[in-house]
C-alpha cells in the first residue's frame, strides 16, 4: 500500500481535520519525530510538520457518496470544489486541508 505524505504547519490541527473532517483513522503517531499516519477504505496519508508543498502528492479516497460528502464538507466550513463527473464512470471531488494539500474524494458510479 502506497502512502502520500503532506507537510503541515500544526500537526495536532491537521490530525483533528483527516480524522474528524474527512473520516480518516489514524494508525500511527509518533510525537517525538512529529508525524503521523491515518488510513480510509485503503488509502494512507502521512502527515509531518514541515512547510506545504504547493507541487505535491494528491491522495485519492473513494468515498460511497461524493455530493453528500461535498455537503457536509462545506456545511462544516471546510475548502471544497465542484463536483465533477465523468460520465457514467466516476465522481470526484477536489478537498483543500488548513494547509493548502490537496484530497481528492472519489466515488465509482458505472455499477449504479
Amino acid at each position: 500500500m502506497s502512502t502520500v505524505w503532506y507537510h503541515v504547519r500544526d500537526l495536532e490541527k491537521a490530525r483533528r481535520f483527516y480524522r474528524e473532517k474527512l473520516g480518516f483513522t489514524e494508525m500511527y503517531f509518533d510525537a517525538a519525530d512529529s508525524w503521523s499516519r491515518l488510513e480510509r477504505n485503503g488509502s494512507q496519508i502521512a502527515l509531518a510538520v514541515g512547510e506545504p508543498q504547493e507541487d505535491g502528492g494528491v491522495a485519492h479516497v473513494e468515498v460511497d457518496d461524493v455530493k453528500s460528502e461535498a455537503a457536509r464538507l462545506r456545511e462544516e466550513g471546510v475548502d471544497v470544489g465542484v463536483v465533477l463527473e465523468l460520465h457514467g464512470e466516476m465522481r470526484l471531488l477536489e478537498v483543500v486541508d488548513p494547509d493548502g494539500n490537496r484530497i481528492e474524494l472519489g466515488q465509482d458510479v458505472s455499477t449504479t
